[in-house]
């Protein structure tokens, strides 16, 4: 399929670049995943850099994003957190130290069981994730802008698609 020159992109180039040296590839796949990484690292570092705003990393932002997305008291285990955003409990200590330190989430002994821990977003977390996820929804909804209501649609739907596929593979 031709694609006019306007509208080319480095996808393209990259595309024409192996059908010139190995034409016997089907380069379907590489022209829908090579513009997916492509949007994913573009849109991670504006929503780095929008992020960055509210003295957060994205990584920051998606703990206590999963925080305030669990409802009040907007409290889970470091365990829970973990699990969710598939993060090593090594990994997961390093975001809450920086967070506890900036007053953004509390850890505390869990009622239930002494050896456990509770991690509870703090008002000032609360503000901030409140803020943050405006700001990184109005950057997102205006790189969507390039497709109208009902290509947004679609494109959510076949990616949702495609995502099952790659998570449950057919056998």
């Amino acid at each position: 399929m031709s694609t006019p020159k306007a509208s080319r992109d480095p996808v393209d180039a990259i595309v024409d670049q192996w059908a010139a040296v190995r034409p016997d590839l089907d380069t379907a796949a590489m022209e829908v995943f090579g513009r997916v990484y492509r949007l994913a690292r573009t849109m991670g570092d504006r929503m780095e850099k929008a992020y960055a705003r509210f003295g957060i990393s994205r990584g920051e932002f998606d703990v206590i994003a999963t925080l305030r997305r669990s409802g009040a008291p907007h409290t889970l285990s470091p365990r829970q957190l973990s699990a969710t955003l598939m993060l090593t409990t090594g990994g997961m200590t390093g975001r809450l130290d920086k967070l506890e330190r900036a007053g953004l989430l509390r850890r505390s002994p869990d009622l239930h069981d002494r050896r456990a821990l509770q991690v509870t977003l703090t008002d000032k977390g609360l503000a901030i994730v409140d803020e943050a996820v405006g700001a990184g929804l109005a950057l997102q909804s205006e790189a969507l802008s390039a497709l109208d209501e009902e290509q947004a649609g679609q494109l959510a739907d076949l990616l949702r698609q495609l995502l099952a596929g790659t998570v449950n593979p057919p056998s």
